[in-house]
Order: structure tokens, then C-alpha cells, then sequence
């Protein structure tokens, strides 16, 4: 059985299938690694627990239990797996790092194939295309909440993105979680509703479900089931990631199909946008072990070598002062690579240099590549996952392009601020949140920002961005602003801890001494 921290707090399980830095694919793991060290902070009691990636066991930088507890887990009618749950905890960079995560896994000894999540040797291999791990996982940690229930009862279970989205379902059917006084309550963020888990009818017996939940108000989706819809339909509440969204996801244009149900839950109070935040603790570059040189709000100069030594680095022109423009990002259609696409010669006819890292839709990379051949130390693109290069180009970056066709929230933009690489955004989701537009508002603009989705508004963005930086007090005044922002997750932290404590009934009250009790 697992041995759980026991505290008289508002208790709260976060699941993810990605948490940074054991296993990031993306910005989830950034969330799902960072927030629950805000929460704690605020006093609530958290744990985590994601699937046992190999990439996680194999790394001898963390130090892992062994085998705390193994139970059965059924899938379709006759498939037993065991499951099993080792412990490991987050790197305790502050006092409120070390939070215990829990690892679940499977175990086979005779099947043919390998166990679920034994392929995923590295970051970009985590995510499964058939529904298998993700069933196993979601019933695997109902099961395991079951077992843990006497010593440590979850008051919340919050799920992340689709992945968790039967979650909720599997613990509303649980014989010892449906019922009683410790039933937890279920909230589910979406962090990206083009991505809705969807499988086919075909593969309807894969969940064990019985038929009548393959309906509207089940999982069923445009002829196909999917785990979204579980978390949709099934959660007490529902969040996402930015205010923004939330409301953009209530359209056709971007609900995705769910946005009459995204209104309805929102018509009845249980949904809502909460914008992200960033762990300061690790993107801080006055403290980044990864950058060429560490500089500060107070004196920043250090920028100035991080952008030179970038240069090099990836071979751009050191010649001349032209602006550094930053990308890090998946190179698909929803990032505004049609944009890019469609502006990237003008583009290349002003004073600026392209620096640029991610992977992503081979048509965009083949295009990157063209326009680097095309323009030699003018641009540059690493198509590569690598989250040190990642933290150079924040660091050595001007400016910091960020045109997507629609965002849910957005990190880059965040990251960017705080290591003062002026964001150029849609004014979409997250990034309208986020981000001020100097031109419209002077006193507190933090970035530049443009509404209509053309080339031509993305390169009038650019130009008065080019323009307000080429003037060094103006820069200066823009980067201190930009750094001087605080998008750690201490608000955000604190709405959803105000959820999790209306639906749980738990309220945490500083006494007279500043101590946090229940």
C-alpha cells in the first residue's frame, strides 16, 4: 500500500500525462510541474501522479522507489493488467518543491507486446495514438484512489487535458468512490480543444463501457467516443487555460465542435478560464544554469552577450545590429505558419535575424529549412526538441514571435517577458490575456499585438515592434516593463484553489500567527 503524506489540509491530486522536468512534451508539463508547488504554498496538500515512463526509470537523477502497491485493472471484458505505482518527488528547487509523484505502470510477463509506456525513452516518443495506455492509466488511478482512500482521500482529483478525461467517469462508477463521505470532487482543465482523444465506434468494447454511455450525454462525438467528452460531461467543473479562451471556446470558430456544451456548462456556472502562470524558479535569468550569462531587472546588460553568443551558436551574421526575432514552438498551422509562410520574404527584406527550434508538420519544416538555405546568417532553425537551446533563444532573442491562429494560453509568450524578448502576438486566448499592445496603451504596454489573421497585419506588428526597439530608451523602458511582469502562478494558483475549496466544502484560514489551517 502506499505510504501518503498525511496533513489535516484540503487534499488535492493532480494528473497529467506530462510533468516537467520528469517528462515534458510541451507546455502541460510545465503546468502540471509547476502548479502544484503554488498550491502547495497557498497550504493545500498535494500529490501527483502521471504514467511510469521508461524515460523517467531509467534516469538515474531521480531517486525512485521501488514497487509500493500492485492491483488488477480491467479494460475489455477479460483483459486483466497489473498495474503498479512507484513514488519519486519534483526536484526541490524551493521549500515548496518537493512534491511526491506517483508513478503507474504495468506489468507483463507473457504478453507478446510490451508493457504500456515502455516506449516512451525520451520526451518526444511519451504520447500513445490508440486508447489502450490512456484506458489503462485513467482506471489505474481510480483503483489506486480506492486503495489510498483510508490514509490519504483525495478531496479533489484534478485532470489534465484529454488524456485524464475518463478520470472522472471510471471514479463516479467506482462501488467504494461513488459513495460515502470521501467521494472526490473532479475538475478537468482543457489545455488544447483541438485535441479531444477521439476513437472510433469500432473501438467503442477497448473501454469496457456499457453502450448507453455512447450517446450525446456520454462520450459519444460526431460518430466517434472520446475521452474530452468524459471529462466534459463527467467533472464537477470544468476550467481552461486563459479567460480568453474560455469564452472563444464557446463559438463555432473555435469550440471545436463542443462549443454548445462548453455554453452549457458555462450558462450553469461550472466553467471558467484561468490563465496560466510560469515556475519564476525555473525560467529566471538571473539564476539560468543554461544561458551565457545570468542578468536581472536591475541590470540587464547580460542580454547583450546571451544575444551575441546565440548568434554564433547557430551561425547567424555577428556583423551589424540587427534585431534578434525568437521562435520556440511546434511548427503546425495553429502556431500561424500559414502567416509566416506567407510573409517570410518580406520579412527577411527588414533588419532582423530568425532564430528558431521546434518540430512539427513536415511541410513547415522543409519550409524552414528552404528559407535558412535561402537567407544564411540571416535565419536559423533547429528542428530539434531541446529545452536548453530553448532557454538561449528567450535569453538572446530581441523579440519573440508568437502569430497563432488561436492560442488556449500560451508559455512562450510569458517565458519570453520574464527573460525581456519582447512577445509580437495574435490578440488571441492566452495571448490577448497576457499581453498589452504598447502602441494602444503606452503607460503599460508589454509587447505588440495584431487582430486580423493576414501577412499583412503579422508584418505591421513586426515593423512597429522593429521600430519602438530601435530607439534605446524606449527599448529599455520595454524590456524593463516586460521583465518587471508577474505571471507566476501565485493568482492563478489561488483561483483554483478557490474551485477546489467551493466544491470540496474545505476551506484553508490563515489563524492570527499567518498559519495556514483547516
Amino acid at each position: 500500500m502506499a505510504e501518503i503524506n498525511t496533513k489535516s489540509s484540503l487534499r488535492i491530486l493532480l494528473a497529467s500525462a506530462e510533468v516537467a522536468p520528469l517528462a515534458k512534451a510541451g507546455g502541460l508539463a510545465d503546468v502540471a510541474g509547476a502548479l502544484p508547488k503554488a498550491l502547495r504554498a497557498l497550504g493545500a496538500d498535494v500529490c501527483i501522479v502521471m504514467p511510469a515512463y521508461r524515460m523517467i526509470l531509467d534516469n538515474p537523477e531521480y531517486s525512485i522507489s521501488g514497487v509500493i502497491d500492485t492491483f488488477p485493472v480491467r479494460l475489455r471484458e477479460g483483459s486483466i493488467h497489473t498495474a503498479w505505482v512507484r513514488r519519486t518527488s519534483l526536484p526541490n528547487k524551493s521549500e515548496f518543491g518537493n512534491i511526491p509523484v506517483y508513478l503507474i505502470g504495468e506489468s507483463r510477463v507473457s504478453a507478446p507486446s510490451a508493457a504500456f509506456f515502455e516506449h516512451a525513452t525520451t520526451s518526444t516518443r511519451i504520447y500513445a495514438m490508440e486508447p489502450d495506455p490512456y484506458l489503462f492509466f485513467d482506471r489505474a488511478v481510480v483503483e489506486w484512489v480506492s486503495r489510498i482512500n483510508q490514509t490519504w482521500h483525495p478531496d479533489i482529483i484534478h485532470s489534465n487535458d484529454w488524456h485524464m478525461g475518463l478520470i472522472p467517469l471510471f471514479s463516479r462508477q467506482h462501488s467504494s468512490l461513488a459513495h460515502g463521505l470521501h467521494r472526490p470532487k473532479h475538475v478537468f482543465t482543457v489545455h488544447n480543444l483541438e485535441y479531444q482523444g477521439e476513437f472510433g465506434h469500432d473501438q467503442w468494447f477497448a473501454t469496457g463501457l456499457a453502450e448507453d454511455l455512447y450517446n450525446l450525454d456520454g462520450l459519444e462525438c460526431y460518430g466517434k467516443w472520446s475521452f474530452m467528452k468524459g471529462g466534459l460531461n463527467f467533472a464537477d467543473y470544468v476550467t481552461t487555460v486563459s479567460p480568453r479562451y474560455a469564452i472563444e471556446t464557446q463559438t463555432p470558430e473555435y469550440g471545436a465542435g463542443l462549443d454548445g456544451l462548453l455554453h452549457k456548462l458555462s450558462v450553469q456556472g461550472n466553467f471558467s478560464g484561468i490563465v496560466n502562470g510560469i515556475d519564476t524558479s525555473v525560467f529566471n535569468p538571473e539564476s539560468d544554469p543554461n544561458i551565457f550569462a545570468n542578468y536581472s531587472i536591475s541590470s540587464h546588460s547580460g542580454k547583450e552577450l546571451c544575444k551575441a553568443e546565440l548568434k554564433r551558436e547557430l551561425g547567424l551574421d555577428t556583423a551589424g545590429h540587427p534585431l534578434v526575432i525568437g521562435m520556440v514552438t511546434r511548427f503546425v498551422e495553429q502556431k500561424g505558419f500559414e502567416l509566416i509562410h506567407a510573409a517570410a520574404e518580406r520579412l527577411m527584406a527588414m533588419n532582423v535575424q530568425l532564430a528558431l527550434l521546434g518540430t512539427g508538420d513536415p511541410r513547415y519544416e522543409r519550409f524552414l529549412v528552404e528559407l535558412c538555405d535561402r537567407h544564411p546568417g540571416r535565419a536559423a532553425v533547429k528542428i530539434e526538441y531541446n529545452a536548453a537551446l530553448a532557454q538561449r533563444i528567450y535569453a538572446g532573442s530581441d523579440l519573440f514571435l508568437m502569430p497563432s491562429r488561436f492560442e488556449p494560453c500560451g508559455l512562450g509568450q510569458l517565458i519570453a517577458l520574464r527573460y525581456g524578448a519582447i512577445p509580437i502576438v495574435r490578440a488571441t486566448g492566452g495571448l490577448a490575456d497576457t499581453i498589452v499592445d504598447l502602441d494602444e496603451d503606452p503607460a503599460s504596454g508589454t509587447g505588440f499585438s495584431f487582430s486580423d489573421y493576414t501577412p499583412e497585419s503579422l508584418l505591421n506588428a513586426i515593423s512597429r515592434a522593429c521600430k519602438a526597439m530601435s530607439n534605446k530608451q524606449s527599448r529599455d523602458r520595454l524590456i524593463l516593463r516586460a521583465m518587471q511582469s508577474d505571471w507566476s502562478w501565485d493568482r492563478s494558483a489561488q483561483k483554483y484553489l478557490d474551485i477546489f475549496e467551493t466544491l470540496s466544502g474545505r476551506h484553508l484560514i490563515r489563524n492570527e500567527t499567518g498559519k495556514i489551517t483547516v
